[in-house]
């Protein structure tokens, strides 16, 4: 792996770079990863920024906060002011031997501070880890929310659990769906599958959202020719926010968000909670827009995760 400095939108900031991927954290603003780009595909469209970027002049959410795009790490649930507090100011840096950690200054208005820690082994696979630190001086309740937005134009899959067998004495649920009050599930954009749902992107033409409170711990992205995977394990008998949820999608046509969030508890003061999501990316695989197309993707994914473990 090559480490460099380079700069994004006139803010200091790191580039990765392996055979197969190009990686782009800013450390004069953030923590962000702002730019992921395949380096191993043949089409041209594949070395392009999987990421969304916002233009440089949009207006801050709500006042307060630049999306930027890319991947950022918020505190759930969420809610205004509080989750959209501005990431503005340069950030700590500790060079580590496959990466980087990044702590923010602590947030003035919730007492948090924010921290990501970027690795890379291999060509092809990140490790993100996900800090909040409280220092306020009494206790909280928050989870780590790990939101990594792309650009519009592909299609989404969430893994749904193995099916159960009624006849063996399956008789009980395993999961829920968790519908925002605007998800229509009558959208175009939806495709429910046996084993999967897909969103595809380009039918989005209103904000849909949907989290899911038990599942595989992977979902992927599909866009130009370049499957984009992260991973975050599932924990049981844990208490996850929004009813339930370690897993939520969010699309509004525009842009598509995989979340992934920790777990959900009281952090006392001075006390820290760390969630870890793992990237990857795939070349070559067909949208998996059908039942043959996500089987491969499964298998695909199968082999990297007995990698992880």
């Amino acid at each position: 792996m090559k480490k460099s400095q380079t700069s994004y939108r006139g803010a200091e900031a790191l580039t990765f770079t392996t055979k197969a991927l190009e990686l782009v954290v800013t450390t004069g603003v953030g923590p962000r990863v702002v730019s992921l780009r395949s380096l191993a595909g043949k089409a041209q469209k594949s070395a392009q920024n999987i990421f969304l970027q916002f233009p440089e002049d949009e207006p801050r959410a709500h006042g307060l906060l630049h999306f930027r795009g890319g991947h950022r790490l918020w505190h759930s649930p969420e809610q205004i002011p509080r989750t959209y507090q501005p990431d503005d100011e340069p950030l700590a840096v500790k060079p580590l031997p496959k990466g980087v950690a990044l702590v923010q200054p602590t947030e003035e208005k919730t007492g948090i501070r924010k921290g990501m820690k970027i690795e890379v082994f291999g060509e092809s696979t990140i490790k993100v880890t996900h800090g909040l630190v409280n220092h306020n001086a009494w206790a909280i309740e928050t989870a780590p929310w790990a939101l990594t937005m792309f650009r519009a134009g592909g299609y989404a899959a969430l893994p749904l659990l193995p099916k159960g067998d009624h006849a063996r004495g399956d008789l009980l649920p395993n999961y829920s769906l968790v519908p925002w009050t605007y998800t229509d599930f009558s959208h175009p954009c939806w495709d429910m599958h046996r084993d999967y749902i897909g969103l595809d992107v380009t039918k989005c033409r209103v904000p849909q959202k949907l989290g899911i409170t038990n599942y595989p711990g992977w979902s992927a992205y599909w866009l130009d020719g370049v499957t984009f995977v992260k991973y975050a394990s599932v924990l049981p008998d844990t208490a996850y926010p929004d009813m339930g949820c370690p897993f939520e999608l969010f699309s509004n046509g525009k842009m598509i968000e995989l979340e992934t969030l920790g777990a959900y508890g009281k952090v006392e003061p001075e006390s820290s909670v760390t969630h870890i999501e793992y990237w990857t990316l795939f070349d070559g695989l067909d949208k998996p827009a059908t039942d043959k197309a996500f089987a491969a993707l499964q298998a695909a994914v199968d082999k990297w995760l007995a990698k992880l473990k």
